[in-house]
């Protein structure tokens, strides 16, 4: 009878093979900014960013680390924002993106679910930061 490791082995070469076959379909994701880069927007504060994020009550739609509020499953998570390829599913997850996308995401994405706040540039630079530190 077979050892347990050696009747895993061909069930880790298929999910091997199944892995390297979808990273070549679908489109190229961007290159993630190199860590310590993503989260620097010259001039912005994230403790002003985390305290607005409570402020415009972000979290009545999405869970975000390090701010308290009630478990809410409307938008997605956004712990680990700096490490994700896309902003709203649309952009590069750059800096200036993620700021773009807080000013007004309808223009970006008609189809999405998260409104426009009327978020000043100041404001969506300060949020930006923030959640750019959150990996």
């Amino acid at each position: 009878m077979p050892s347990p490791i050696a009747r895993r082995v061909p069930m880790l070469l298929l999910g091997m093979i199944a892995l390297l076959l979808l990273a070549g379909c679908g489109e190229k994701r961007p290159p993630l900014a190199p860590p310590g880069q993503a989260g620097q927007l010259v001039g912005a504060d994230t403790a002003r960013g985390r305290q607005l994020i409570a402020d415009y009550g972000c979290v009545a739609c999405h869970t975000i680390e390090g701010i308290k509020g009630p478990v809410s499953r409307v938008g997605p998570p956004l712990d680990g924002m700096a490490m994700r390829a896309y902003v709203g599913g649309v952009l590069p997850n750059t800096p200036e993106n993620l700021v773009q996308w807080l000013l007004d995401p309808p223009a970006i994405d008609p189809r999405t679910a998260m409104p426009d706040l009327g978020l000043s540039t100041a404001d969506a630079r300060d949020i930006a930061a923030y959640l750019l530190t959150l990996h």
